[in-house]
């Protein structure tokens, strides 16, 4: 039951991050004061591309208030040995460990990875209510719930390091373990293609007592064969994402939007973009996602550093809170902490 990674380094799906680029570019901090919690980011050690501790300090410390983060699983520092099921356990003790440092204060105000949200494979059924309960127990009361990523494409789109199978979130074995979640006081998170909306409608309706937190806008596929298609793909969208919106156990995550899938074009310009550049550019999928939800169900993400290759993590904030502008102060709290500290479970 593992996944498996994409054949070669053509499909990889991450922009590589420039930071020279980046640096072309700065901004005065808008809204310096306001607090935020960033609920999705990785820490990772891959060939050329570490992304650990200091360098989420590094980006969290760039201007922007950010009070607490939530760390989603990325598959680093699995366990070597031991029965495949086990093995992502060492990726919750990894992560515990980082939170613990933060915790002590020694490395400034941000609370990082304050909550974790880990990786079991849910495709063993019922056997993985033994294996969550260990993450649970391993995690310090940090861990709050699972992603699977279930992102797939017949054209054999790259969205991830990993492929899954076609049909995850209806496999009748992946729900066997997904109904070990709610009794646990688990969530999951759903990262997919606006392509497979109808699955998590159909597994949100399944499993109504699960609060089931939707990466990345829903994935609406701006690359490849839909480059040409933004119009058609945001109507079928925007329509799904209204009935998914009608099951009161499911909250957006606002962000990933500057990935490969979104089909824009940042990173090849002479000049990063600025923040209201992309808040133009991210606006018709944040307003459908905040008028379907309402702002005490989505919340802000940077997705960094996936979202990295595109823009720098003060200007992509900035862009957040340009796209809040007309927001009340209540519910500017709901989109950039409110929703995400409820949702996984922080101290204020």
């Amino acid at each position: 039951m593992t996944q498996t990674p994409p054949a070669s380094a053509s499909a990889n799906p991450f922009i590589p991050v420039r930071p020279d680029w980046l640096a072309l570019h700065t901004e005065e901090i808008l809204e310096p004061d306001l607090p935020i919690v960033d609920p999705h980011h990785p820490l990772w050690e891959r060939p050329g591309n570490r992304y650990l501790l200091p360098d989420l300090l590094a980006d969290t410390g760039t201007g922007h208030r950010i009070d607490a983060t939530v760390f989603v699983e990325c598959r680093a520092m699995y366990r070597a040995h031991g029965p495949a099921e086990w093995r992502s356990l060492g990726e919750t003790e990894f992560v515990n460990g980082v939170a613990a440092m933060s915790a002590s204060g020694l490395y400034g105000d941000t609370r990082a990875c304050a909550a974790i949200v880990g990786n079991v494979d849910l495709r063993i059924g019922a056997r993985a209510r033994d294996v969550l309960a260990a993450h649970v127990a391993m995690s310090g009361g940090r861990f709050r719930g699972i992603r699977n990523i279930s992102a797939w494409h017949a054209d054999g789109l790259h969205t991830s390091s990993y492929q899954p199978p076609p049909g995850l979130l209806l496999d009748p074995a992946f729900r066997a373990g997904y109904a070990q979640l709610a009794p646990l006081g688990l969530s999951f998170d759903a990262w997919l293609l606006h392509t497979q909306l109808d699955d998590v409608i159909d597994l949100a309706r399944a499993f109504p007592d699960t609060t089931l937190v939707l990466d990345h806008v829903g994935g609406p596929i701006g690359m490849d064969a839909y480059a040409h298609r933004r119009a058609e793909v945001l109507a079928e969208w925007s329509a799904k994402i209204g009935t998914l919106a009608r099951c009161p156990n499911v909250v957006v995550k606002l962000g990933g939007m500057a990935m490969k899938l979104s089909g824009s074009d940042f990173h090849t310009r002479p000049v990063p973009p600025d923040s209201q550049t992309l808040a133009d550019t991210w606006r018709p999928y944040v307003s459908a996602c905040i008028d379907a939800f309402g702002v005490e169900r989505c919340m802000f993400e940077s997705n960094f550093p996936v979202d990295k290759g595109m823009c720098s993590y003060p200007v992509l904030w900035n862009a957040f809170k340009r796209l809040a502008a007309g927001c009340s102060a209540a519910e500017k709290t709901a989109l950039f902490s409110g929703t995400a500290r409820r949702v996984y479970r922080l101290e204020a």
